[in-house]
């Protein structure tokens, strides 16, 4: 309120907040502070219980003269298979291995040819026709045919299974035929305006047809792994690396690089630390701190760009399948709407982007991330769950959920109030979000336990949580991060998997999907987008956070030249597209094969990056109590 002197219980966390800061700017010191005690040893080793495999080829030039672009990961892959992968890190190696129909331009994302070379539609637009290429090949030397893009589709049409991470493209399909090798013809049951966007690896059929089970099948028994991309999988070790060897036969030209190597780090210290030490080239998901440390580096760039993904806190309403059958263990007081409401009130969202992203980030709104302007939404002051805390109290005390003796909301059933909050225990800025939680939600009188694990695939497929941290990237068309939101994409049975998110079956929504879907009009069906987008917010199901940027680093004594995505002031790792690791052109000399060992100052970075998070958690926690404060694809 203007005028209201600060309380003491201010005037502390203020303090509180002021010691945090200077805390943070001595850690980070330190961290840049020059130490001469040389490190050696590896940076990390086979877990525990696992068999040694073999070491992962280093970045730089090796003793062979090839050149090796080693990439740091904080995600493991889920599948090998283009039918079944949906995380980022397994998506990405599709687009690196497989061509898809169209492509997206580097430099402003608009619709390029790829695996065709030109299409047209009906009058009616419902007949598709694609010109396939007759210059691509896949790796062990057969030409790519139309019928291998129309086995694709066909598959995905008719195996429930296969169409795990893509079907919403497919499944307004009626018919695919390949008449000769170069033509592709798609007959459609009512418009559909992703016809020159179907983000879909297109495989060999003379090796997919082999397989018996498309739900089982990762695509991991046999290496080289056939494709046609710009790159070939050739070697992978679950939780360890992926090793993709130059596709010397690409059409578009075979990559500088000889290999890639995506190389896993679980912790995102020890990988900042190995690009310093020169062991890996490249390094994405950068916290503040260490952003920070590696701008003053030697022969490191940090690019921050805005990012095409988002943050989210994703609501369990309570899993189901198409057959109406219920299961999964969600709370039954988030099916409530109130519930939801209030606890989303109690967030302050800029609190999130200015203390955990330091300003890396911008406040969360709409479903779609302001990088895609068509499309970005975000709700009038009248619609806006704003921060208000007060206000979460009096909608959770009117719909009868009151505070007992001890300070504790009690639901219908007359028990406390206690969610679970799933996260990823790769990703230490959730844990970190969470804690924040934890605090702002026990001020309202609810409790919240976090179960942060290495694989939330198992329990999120199982309805097994109540809330959970939620992000998607989402491509230039939107489509499929729409989808995912549709009854359609639910399982259809308790044991299958389905393509949905968080459960989510909304008529409403279900009406406008079909909506924009059939629109051809760009401007029209961005309208219908903003819509859907308004309704999915006011559902209370998904509430986006933030859009962190995409805060990565490389060493420029690898890697000589890349392209971002867009071009101008765009990000690196995750693109729409293979253009980045494509491009990359290696620097003379240097390279982890010429030395380097790296000295303690590596390892100190770390922790200081560590103490930094630490101290800024710690005067958000004092600030907010002033007044009461595969990632997919």
């Amino acid at each position: 309120m203007a005028g209201r002197l600060p309380s003491p219980r201010r005037v502390r966390a203020r303090a509180a907040l002021c010691a945090a800061l200077v805390l943070s700017a001595l850690a980070l010191a330190l961290a840049l502070a020059p130490v001469s005690a040389p490190v050696s040893g590896p940076t990390s080793g086979p877990t525990s219980g696992q068999l040694s495999a073999p070491a992962a080829p280093r970045a730089g030039a090796d003793g062979g003269g090839r050149r090796v672009l080693t990439v740091a990961v904080a995600q493991s892959v889920d599948s090998l298979s283009p039918f079944l992968a949906q995380r980022l890190v397994s998506t990405t190696v599709h687009r690196l291995a497989y061509e898809y129909l169209t492509n997206y331009d580097p430099r402003d994302g608009r619709v390029i040819p790829g695996l065709a070379t030109a299409w047209k539609s009906s009058p009616s637009k419902l007949i598709w026709t694609y010109t396939i290429r007759t210059d691509s090949f896949w790796s062990d030397g057969r030409p790519v045919t139309a019928e291998d893009a129309a086995w694709t589709f066909r598959t995905m049409m008719s195996d429930e299974k296969a169409a795990t991470a893509n079907g919403s493209f497919t499944a307004n399909f009626r018919k695919v035929t390949a008449p000769d090798p170069v033509t592709l013809v798609v007959e459609l049951r009512k418009p559909q305006a992703t016809m020159v966007s179907l983000d879909v690896p297109i495989v060999p059929r003379h090796i997919w047809e082999k397989v018996r089970d498309f739900g089982t099948f990762n695509n991991d028994r046999q290496f080289p792994v056939v494709g046609n991309g710009p790159f070939v999988i050739t070697e992978c070790k679950v939780d360890r690396f992926i090793v993709l060897k130059s596709n010397k036969r690409f059409w578009r030209g075979a990559p500088a690089f000889d290999e890639l190597v995506l190389r896993f780090h679980k912790d995102g210290d020890a990988a900042v630390a190995a690009l310093r030490k020169g062991e890996v080239s490249f390094v994405h998901g950068l916290v503040p701190a260490q952003a920070a440390a590696l701008k003053r580096a030697e022969n490191i760039k940090v690019n921050d760009a805005p990012g095409r993904r988002f943050l989210a806190l994703a609501v369990n309403p309570g899993a189901w399948s198409k057959d109406g059958t219920r299961f999964g263990t969600g709370h039954r007081a988030l099916r409530d709407p109130v519930v939801r409401r209030a606890l989303f009130h109690a967030v302050n969202r800029s609190e999130i982007v200015e203390g955990f992203f330091r300003g890396h980030a911008v406040e969360g709104e709409g479903y779609i991330p302001p990088r895609f302007g068509a499309y970005f939404w975000k709700p009038g002051p009248g619609q806006r769950i704003a921060h208000d805390p007060e206000r979460a109290a009096l909608l959770l005390d009117r719909a009868g959920y009151r505070k007992n003796r001890d300070g504790a909301r009690v639901g219908k059933d007359g028990r406390p109030l206690s969610f679970r909050l799933l996260c990823h225990a790769t990703e230490p800025i959730e844990a970190n979000i969470g804690k924040y939680l934890h605090d702002v939600w026990r001020d309202l009188g609810i409790e919240t336990r976090m179960e942060c694990r290495d694989n939330i695939s198992d329990p999120w497929l199982r309805g097994d949580y109540d809330l959970a941290f939620d992000g998607w990237s989402v491509n230039p068309d939107p489509d499929f991060v729409l989808a995912i939101h549709t009854c359609a994409a639910l399982p259809e049975t308790p044991r299958s998997t389905g393509s949905t998110d968080n459960f989510i079956c909304d008529r409403e929504f279900d009406d406008l999907y079909a909506e924009q879907i059939a629109e051809y009009d760009p401007i029209r069906r961005a309208d219908v987008v903003r819509r859907m987008q308004s309704r999915l917010y006011d559902t209370g199901l998904m509430h986006v956070l933030a859009y962190p940027n995409a805060v990565e680093a490389y060493r420029t004594d690898h890697i000589a030249s890349i392209t971002t995505m867009p071009e101008d002031g765009g990000n690196l790792w995750g693109q729409d597209g293979y253009w980045s690791w494509w491009s990359a052109e290696p620097a003379e000399g240097g390279g982890a094969g010429s030395g380097g060992s790296g000295s303690a100052t590596e390892v100190v970075v770390g922790i200081g990056a560590l103490v930094a998070v630490a101290a800024v958690i710690g005067a958000l926690v004092a600030l907010r109590r002033r007044a009461t404060a595969d990632y997919r694809e």
